[in-house]
């Protein structure tokens, strides 16, 4: 496999254990946990180059390059990080990280309980992004990282890094929030609400102790991700690059797959139901429903976000249905009222709410400006 000059190449993930409990904002406690992450790039003496990136809500710790013993496991937002490319590894240090709860290597619900030797499953707290936040800023005390150069992430990720500047000001020194909303429309957690039924209805799914059975709601699962996959394309791409192409040259007047677009949401169900933990994807799309941080200004954004420090980065994309350009204004124009720093940018995209992952020529030369400007 050729590996591209401006790729990280091969990384290793590694994992940090934390003995002190982590207080949730449900009121459990964790009392011990693990973080999975991974680095690229060399940290400076003070630290003041290191940036954390933030995972959406089916990502990981595995942001870029690849594993030697994987070389097709190529990182998720790989094509933004390395050697001169917008998020340059010559000049910072990034930070990856699987968010507590996660089924990536960090504590979560396939994970031992320490007080019965099983897996958590559904005994495991229900997590909030807040509380990602927290775990995430123990992790930068870990690293010796005092303040990060910038935090970032796209959908669920850009919401963590917006809770970062409000949660810890003093340790952001730019925010990029893309793809992203201060709080779900009832639409979006109605599709939530869909999938975790999904979940919730298949008979393997057995209250969420699945892995005492030795089972896994794989149909349930597959079918949550089929519906979340649908809300992350847009018309224009799935009539591009699907429309009514059928398999065959007649219909069959059945119900098997004869759409090409049927075929492509069963392959990505089934993919993903392969690989993914159930219990986990209830806690992150859960997160996200919770995920308001005007509620204790009493809806009041504008007021939320005055404790934040930092300068910002807003991006939307003009055919992302699920978090629009118009959710993005919000944040902006709060900040704005505000008279805090931020630059926003409403990019051209066919690809939907999944373009925040795509190789972009201009979505990439807007981060590219703004990184360029972040100093270390």
């Amino acid at each position: 496999m050729s590996i591209p000059p401006d790729s990280v190449g091969a990384v290793v993930a590694q994992r940090a254990h934390f003995d002190q409990p982590l207080p949730l904002k449900s009121g459990a406690v964790i009392p011990a946990y693990d973080l999975a992450f991974e680095t690229y790039g060399t940290k400076n003496a003070a630290g003041s180059n290191a940036i954390l990136v933030c995972h959406a809500l089916s990502g990981s710790h595995h942001v870029a390059g690849h594993y030697a013993d994987q070389p097709g496991n190529v990182g998720w937002w790989d094509n933004l990080v390395g050697p001169g490319r917008p998020l340059d590894t010559n000049r910072f240090f990034v930070v990856g990280v699987n968010n507590l709860g996660g089924c990536h290597g960090s504590t979560g619900p396939s994970s031992p309980n320490p007080a019965t030797g099983k897996p958590w499953g559904a005994d495991f707290p229900m997590v909030t992004v807040e509380d990602w936040v927290e775990a995430q800023a123990r992790l930068a005390d870990h690293l010796g990282i005092e303040a990060w150069a910038a935090v970032l992430g796209g959908s669920l990720g850009g919401m963590q890094a917006l809770q970062w500047a409000i949660s810890f000001p003093e340790r952001v020194r730019h925010c990029l929030v893309i793809a992203a909303a201060p709080r779900l429309t009832a639409e979006n957690i109605a599709f939530n609400e869909v999938a975790r039924q999904a979940i919730l209805t298949d008979p393997d799914f057995h209250g969420g102790n699945f892995y005492e059975f030795g089972v896994r709601p794989v149909r349930g699962l597959r079918l949550a991700r089929m519906l979340g996959h649908i809300t992350y394309l847009s018309d224009d791409q799935m009539a591009e690059k699907f429309g009514r192409k059928m398999r065959n040259d007649s219909p069959s007047y059945g119900f098997e797959v004869e759409f090409e677009i049927e075929s492509y949401l069963r392959y990505q169900g089934d993919k993903f139901a392969g690989f993914f933990d159930a219990n986990t994807y209830l806690l992150m799309t859960k997160a996200l429903d919770y995920f308001d941080p005007a509620l204790a200004t009493g809806g009041n954004l504008q007021a939320a976000l005055a404790r934040a420090r930092a300068k910002f980065l807003v991006a939307s994309f003009s055919t992302d249905w699920r978090f629009s350009p118009s959710r993005s204004r919000e944040i902006v124009n709060a900040l704005v009222h505000n008279g805090q720093d931020v630059a926003y940018a409403n990019l051209s995209s066919n690809f939907g709410h999944d373009s925040f992952l795509m190789e972009d020529r201009q979505y990439h030369a807007v981060m590219r400006a703004y990184l360029e400007g972040i100093g270390t």
